[in-house]
């Protein structure tokens, strides 16, 4: 990568959710694509008010997901809303669910988006939408023939899923592992959406030497004690009117968190 990598600097970075209400061709998908823009857009202008370093958009509404692959009109709404999103000012990363990196990677670079954010990296594991698997190879490639300036950060034991078959290794392994596949950044989750992050297993997982981010759970209580331990906080659930990741967002509760990763 030519350009300084995101998590360079000495401070931990605030990068908040925009979770996309459903987009064309899902489920939900309510007609209005004009709905959908606006709310992101309000959304992003929250997150820079409250204090946020970066955004990462995410089609949450989209559930449930299609596997490993989504169909052009998601890639194209995605396109949009990246490039609307872009507007507020900040670096932006991008994740297609579920596990749609290939997609995502061509999004990111059709609309500019810094990051993405990468599931199925390295290792293959059971989520809710069946087998994925490791991708870094294919991915990579495809970044190399794009010419593309755009971090992978890859989720390690990937939150919603089930890694029994890579309980033989340890989360050191794991981390390493990545790093040998050639990630950029680290991603530590729980369990699941809105459950915390293990201090311990951020930790655990500097041992491969990559930038250490948090990807779960990050609320005003435990915001000041993650970013000792990590180079970035990705929060969403928490910053919401509800407490819930379809909620709007709310500007007092991410200054909140603000406030507390500077020890106010």
């Amino acid at each position: 990568m030519s350009q300084p990598h995101l998590l360079a600097g000495p401070n931990c970075l605030l990068i908040g959710m925009v979770h996309l209400q459903p987009l064309p061709g899902s489920p939900g998908w309510t007609g209005n694509i004009s709905t959908v823009m606006q709310a992101a857009v309000r959304d992003a202008e929250r997150l820079k008010a409250g204090g946020c370093d970066a955004l990462l958009v995410e089609n949450m509404g989209d559930l449930p997901y299609l596997r490993g692959r989504v169909e052009p009109e998601t890639v194209a709404a995605m396109a949009i809303a990246i490039e609307r999103v872009k507007q507020v000012g900040l670096p932006v990363g991008v994740q297609i669910l579920a596990g749609a990196n290939r997609e995502a990677l061509g999004v990111a670079v059709a609309a500019g988006a810094r990051f993405v954010r990468v599931e199925a990296f390295a290792y293959g594991h059971v989520a809710d939408e069946g087998w994925m698997d490791a991708c870094a190879g294919p991915l990579l490639r495809s970044r190399a023939g794009l010419d593309a300036q755009v971090e992978i950060w890859a989720d390690v034991q990937k939150k919603h899923a089930a890694h029994s078959v890579t309980s033989d290794l340890t989360l050191e392994d794991l981390a390493r592992g990545h790093a040998f596949s050639g990630a950029d950044a680290l991603i530590i989750t729980g369990v699941e959406t809105g459950h915390p992050t293990s201090v311990e297993h951020l930790k655990r997982a500097r041992v491969a030497g990559l930038p250490v981010v948090v990807g779960s759970g990050v609320g005003p209580k435990d915001a000041g004690v993650l970013s000792t331990y990590a180079d970035a906080l990705i929060v969403g659930s928490s910053i919401k009117h509800t407490g819930h990741w379809t909620g709007e967002v709310d500007e007092r509760r991410v200054r909140q968190i603000r406030d507390a990763m500077r020890g106010q």
